[in-house]
């Protein structure tokens, strides 16, 4: 792999990850609709280093969120054992309890991963996948503004957006998107709706490349290229971090329509494509 290429994918990992474009629905179609090769061959070993570098971003952007959640998790512990446990729970130990129950609907993705991958062959539902993100992103900006957040939201808010997150494993669907737009729904405030979702990819991106890493190592990696991978990687980090600020500020002012409306554009697009194929 050459620098350029590495940088470049690098760039895609950070702009696909949090933009809510559906990476999954794109590489579908580049690989089955505009014949690019080499979509596939991509080394898995790099691909589990590009989804750190976003994962990187997240923890740039809340640090300070995540900080206060890892304090927290062992003032929890500590006062489980002590039975010391407050009357009000602190806004970031909530905070890790609505990660935790929104991130359980993904365990049951498990039992049909195969069957959501294989999605990725039928380019009709991922059009339809895409067309189906651009009507959650445009219906987020017509609901009423939430005013939820880690303080008043339910676990069973927690619970919907979670159910948001495993659907959106299905390719054309997008995480960010999905889970931003359920948030609205449930009466999220805005700001509160993308810092939980972001939050939230962090044991989703963590349980993903676990799962990969195992495939990553039992095949061959080419360890002189690591410098070059690296490259990638922090390429991912910088582009997904931008992009993290980007989607903060458009979601606060309620403007999702642009990706709306590029989803829609896409998923047409595909559709199009199909047809004169035949």
């Amino acid at each position: 792999m050459t620098l350029l290429s590495s940088v470049l994918l690098g760039a895609l990992q950070g702009v696909t990850e949090f933009l809510p474009v559906s990476s999954s629905g794109h590489l579908a179609i580049a690989e089955h609709l505009l014949n690019i090769s080499g979509a596939a061959e991509v080394p898995v070993f790099f691909d589990v280093l590009l989804h750190l570098g976003t994962l990187f971003a997240v923890f740039a952007a809340y640090w300070e969120d995540i900080r206060d959640m890892v304090l927290e998790f062992f003032y929890g512990v500590s006062d489980l054992v002590h039975g010391s446990t407050p009357a009000r729970v602190p806004p970031a130990r909530r905070m890790i309890l609505l990660i935790i129950v929104g991130t359980l609907p993904l365990f049951a993705v498990l039992f049909v991963k195969d069957t959501v991958e294989a999605l990725g062959d039928n380019m009709y539902f991922v059009a339809c996948a895409l067309l189906v993100t651009g009507c959650l992103l445009f219906a987020s900006d017509h609901v009423r503004r939430g005013r939820k957040t880690e303080k008043s939201a339910t676990m069973l808010d927690a619970l919907m957006v979670g159910v948001g997150q495993a659907l959106a494993t299905c390719p054309g669907l997008s995480r960010s998107g999905t889970t931003i737009a359920a948030g609205c729904f449930v009466g999220f405030d805005r700001k509160f709706a993308v810092r939980y979702s972001f939050l939230m990819s962090i044991p989703a991106i963590l349980g993903a490349n676990i799962l990969s890493l195992k495939d990553a190592l039992e095949g061959e990696v080419l360890w002189a290229e690591v410098p070059v991978y690296l490259a990638g990687v922090a390429v991912s980090a910088i582009v997904g971090y931008v992009c993290i600020r980007l989607i903060r500020l458009v979601a606060d002012k309620g403007k999702f329509g642009f990706f709306a409306y590029y989803c829609w554009l896409a998923g047409i697009i595909t559709l199009a494509l199909i047809f004169t194929q035949k």
